[in-house]
């Protein structure tokens, strides 16, 4: 069982995350951030002060300096009452902290990491192009060296938090002709001149943390703001992106885990013919086999975080926990919303939020079909 994975330390981590959530995102709360489409500033200095934002970060740097599964615990317990308040956590946790954590020098992560880990600031990672989804080395974004700067063009699409956040982790070619091999990150400070972000995206769910394209044009980045050596970069944002999988597979697990519960609430309450819905065989077996698979989705993501807590190469189990769990999660929140009848297509119960904030976690960091891609790359070389 998973419990075989945690320490002490581990469950007072979950009980102050999970006490978190549920006293903090409140219904009225997150109703308020669905009409709004903003998440308050207020709420993310609390998150920042409960030291969500750098659960892995160093102490040094303003962090808790925790492993990878305490980052696993807060997000499961996070997402489980919201979604979008995952993204946030799993931001600096992961994809826009993560290069810098890995290829980030003393002065950068200082300048950088530490006020986005105090929420103080905000970032983003811009990997993803119009012409380059699936197939990140397919960018065209290019950083032609100039002196002692690097000068920026194209367009990044559907970034997370791009209208929000102060600094991007940037993935452009610095050479051509050579594929992956000539791509470069960089830190871009988002008042640069030349940097704008598009209309912000009308998304299905994850309401209340901004997607839109950033467009850089002939934007001057100083060569101090590169990450790690030129032509190393698209083997960082890999890297960066098993710790992705890893956050949303815990996501996955979290929304899942409160469709199961409201689920579960839902059938012990409601009466039908004179009976409760849960007397019903039918409807206990649907409930059972959402129990099983999300059980079974916590095993391969809590393994995932073991394995790269103790040193061993993560990339296989990252990629089966996150096709596993956020394909699960679909088909929990779909089933949820069934259980609810009528009542499941209705705003006022929390399946109806849970089903539509879930849809893109077989799409972000890579798609399920990628994840194949890689997982029976891995068994078969």
């Amino acid at each position: 069982m998973a419990e075989c994975y945690f320490t002490e330390q581990h469950e007072l981590i979950r009980k102050l995350a999970q006490s978190f959530a549920q006293t903090e995102f409140t219904k009225d709360f997150l109703d308020e951030v669905e009409e709004t489409g903003k998440f308050p500033e207020e709420m993310l200095k609390k998150m920042a002060k409960a030291g969500f934002f750098g659960v892995k970060t160093p102490k040094n740097l303003g962090g808790q300096g925790a492993d990878a599964l305490s980052y696993v615990i807060v997000m499961e317990e996070i997402a489980k009452v919201s979604g979008v308040a995952s993204i946030y956590v799993s931001s600096p946790n992961s994809l826009s902290g993560g290069p810098l954590i890995l290829a980030g020098n003393a002065q950068q992560k200082e300048k950088y990491l530490t006020p986005v880990v105090k929420g103080e600031k905000k970032m983003a990672f811009a990997l993803t192009e119009p012409g380059a989804g699936s197939d990140a080395g397919s960018m065209t974004t290019t950083a032609v060296k100039d002196g002692d700067y690097y000068i920026l063009n194209g367009r990044k699409c559907f970034i997370t938090m791009a209208p929000l956040a102060d600094f991007t982790v940037v993935f452009a070619k610095t050479q051509q002709g050579v594929g992956t091999r000539g791509v470069t990150a960089f830190v871009v400070d988002m008042k640069l001149p030349g940097v704008s972000c598009g209309k912000p995206e009308n998304k299905m769910g994850l309401i209340g943390c901004a997607t839109s394209d950033i467009i850089f044009e002939n934007v001057r980045v100083h060569k101090n703001d590169r990450l790690g050596m030129e032509g190393k970069g698209f083997k960082l944002a890999m890297q960066t992106l098993d710790t992705g999988r890893l956050g949303v597979a815990a996501q996955a697990i979290g929304v899942a885990g409160g469709c199961l519960e409201e689920g579960i609430k839902y059938l012990k309450e409601r009466k039908q013919f004179g009976r409760k819905l849960a007397d019903f065989q039918a409807l206990s077996f649907m409930i059972a086999d959402m129990a099983t698979k999300l059980e079974a989705a916590k095993q391969l993501t809590y393994r995932a975080a073991y394995m790269m807590d103790t040193k061993q190469d993560v990339t296989l189990a990252a990629s089966m926990a996150k096709y596993y769990a956020t394909e699960v999660c679909n088909e929990i929140a779909q089933k949820a919303v069934q259980l609810h009848g009528g009542y499941g297509y209705i705003k006022d119960y929390k399946v109806e939020r849970m089903f539509r904030d879930c849809r893109v976690f077989t799409i972000y960091e890579g798609t399920s079909q990628v994840q194949q891609l890689v997982i029976g790359s891995k068994l078969l070389k």
